[in-house]
């Protein structure tokens, strides 16, 4: 991967999709865990925002260390570093919890085949009843989603924090050569 594009380094353009799509892949998800007749229309689409969340992370991660490599040694840079590390877990988390959520609910490929028709059953249908047998499975994953929605946008905001401290600290100005 180059580690520059136009002059600015990758990293810096990555972060800004990683820094939009993670928050938004949680609130997707939120919004599907807990509102049933949603969750419905919306089919895979929050668990296809956390994939998409959970291949941006290591690429965001790999440019930064690439971008780390080209900066001086400095407190600021390696604790925003450690702190980037602890982003994929939670990530990886709110992906399995969105798989978890669409296998618990009955979700098919085909059943997103009209999306149209979802949503007007959706609003005319009550919610299904749950099996008695997925009564746990759906605790564990409506637990598993709130955990990791909240955990993973905690985590990029004190990632962000920490690079924005140490890039107007004037610490990551790279240096020449």
């Amino acid at each position: 991967m180059p580690s520059t594009v136009f002059g600015l380094p990758v990293h810096i353009l990555i972060i800004h999709a990683t820094v939009v799509l993670v928050p938004l892949a949680a609130l997707a998800l939120l919004v599907a865990a807990f509102w049933p007749r949603l969750r419905r229309a919306l089919g895979p689409l929050p668990a296809l925002a956390a994939l998409g969340a959970l291949v941006l992370v290591p690429i965001t991660s790999h440019s930064g260390e690439q971008l780390r490599a080209r900066l001086p040694d400095n407190p600021l840079i390696a604790r925003h570093a450690e702190l980037g590390d602890t982003l994929l877990p939670w990530v990886a988390g709110l992906f399995v919890a969105a798989l978890l959520l669409l296998w618990n609910d009955g979700w098919r490929p085909t059943a997103w085949a009209s999306p149209g028709r979802a949503i007007a059953a959706a609003r005319t249908t009550p919610a299904r009843p749950v099996a008695r047998g997925t009564t746990w499975v759906t605790a564990l994953a409506l637990a598993l989603v709130l955990a990791t929605a909240v955990g993973s946008v905690v985590q990029v905001v004190r990632i962000g924090h920490s690079g924005a401290k140490a890039a107007w600290s004037g610490v990551a100005t790279p240096s020449a050569g």
